[in-house]
């Protein structure tokens, strides 16, 4: 059996005791990090993934195993779902979130930055985009931009890791080993699902607002994001996709009539939170992310249609990016988030990403405005502007 310890950490100092390598999944109140491997399953299909994945914890006596979906898992996929058995998993759990933060640790600045397009390249997108919707019967689609830094030096993975933490309290901070010596770090607001026996919550996250250091502005901005009839279309359309998703599996579900406002210190947000009953708890947590994933609040919808525009239109491959990454224990137990906010990093190298959702009304420039907003969580652990 693999140990697993719950005491005496805190999610904090759990957080703290991350090293490159590991995966880690916390959020103020709450901390799982895992160590080491004793074993690793990999599949393009992430329903047989799923499948294969419940066979090695059964098999192995290992009580959970943690990882990653990718942004495509269509059929022709080349990129695996990676997801590792681990040798150690420590669990950190709070009444509530620690009063004070660490300091923020110092990083280098990079030596060099590209945008991947340029400003006007993603703005041509976004218009490009909006004409295919009406072109292809389209309702939404996501389009991504990314930004690559150049480092004179390894990027320290750890610091990055602790400054996200520090700075997004209310966030899932994640770190998780890919293919090919790379390392996903990020913190995302958005709970693609949680599973706890025959419990399913989910919170689907659309339709977005950057925030304002001005307190007036800034309460104008939430009231503005929740009076959009474009971001209140846009979110209407992942909230009706994550249902029917999960009809199928529940036996009851209880969908609020609209959505809450909610805020990260970057950015506003439209939120549904979903809760539901199984009607079978041999389905487990990994079936039922593969079942969501990938939602129209990171694809767009019809999803394949959506999944092809913006793979014709995005100079780049997502890879793991607006995938989903979390963990799956023994008994079907686990939480899946998505995967945004967040980076790839190689050796001295690493690539953020920042997206939005595209419908019939969207503006170029305010959509621009919006990854620039989005990809300050990752900037600002990083004492970037």
């Amino acid at each position: 059996m693999v140990p697993t310890s719950t005491a005496p950490a805190t999610p904090v100092e759990t957080t703290a005791r991350y090293q490159r390598g590991d995966f880690l999944f916390a959020t103020a109140r709450r901390a799982l990090l895992a160590k080491g491997s004793v074993g690793t399953v990999t599949d393009t299909d992430p329903r047989r993934l799923a499948r294969s994945v419940a066979e090695e914890l059964n098999r192995s006596g290992v009580p959970l195993a943690v990882g990653a979906l990718p942004f495509d898992t269509g059929p022709d996929t080349t990129t695996p779902g990676h997801l590792v058995l681990p040798r150690t998993v420590h669990r950190a759990q709070a009444e509530t979130a620690a009063s004070a933060s660490p300091p923020a640790e110092d990083l280098p600045a990079p030596s060099a930055t590209r945008e991947v397009p340029s400003e006007a390249g993603h703005k041509a997108n976004v218009l490009a985009t909006v004409a295919a919707l009406r072109d292809r019967d389209l309702r939404k689609a996501v389009l991504a931009r990314a930004l690559d830094l150049d480092f004179e030096t390894p990027i320290q993975v750890e610091r990055i890791v602790r400054n996200l933490a520090a700075g997004n309290p209310r966030h899932f901070t994640y770190a998780a080993e890919l293919p090919g010596g790379r390392t996903l770090v990020g913190a995302t607001p958005e709970l693609l699902l949680s599973r706890a026996g025959d419990s399913v919550f989910t919170t689907p996250h659309a339709g977005s607002m950057p925030r304002s250091a001005d307190p007036g502005a800034d309460r104008a901005n939430g009231e503005a994001l929740l009076a959009s009839g474009k971001d209140q279309e846009e979110h209407a359309v992942v909230v009706e996709y994550v249902v029917e998703a999960l009809r199928p599996f529940c036996r009851r579900l209880d969908v609020p009539a609209a959505p809450e406002l909610v805020s990260t210190p970057a950015i506003w947000h439209l939120r549904t939170a979903i809760t539901g009953e199984l009607t079978d708890r041999d389905v487990t947590a990994l079936d039922l992310a593969a079942a969501l994933h990938p939602t129209p609040a990171i694809c767009g919808t019809p999803t394949a249609a959506a999944r092809d525009l913006v793979q014709e239109l995005e100079p780049f491959d997502r890879g793991y990016y607006a995938g989903t990454v979390g963990w799956v224990d023994a008994s079907g137990d686990g939480e899946w988030a998505v995967a945004v906010r967040c980076a790839e990093i190689a050796s001295s190298t690493m690539r953020l990403y920042a997206g939005g959702g595209i419908v019939p009304a969207s503006d170029a420039q305010a959509e621009f405005d919006e990854t620039v907003a989005k990809l300050r969580t990752l900037l600002g652990a990083m004492g970037l502007d």
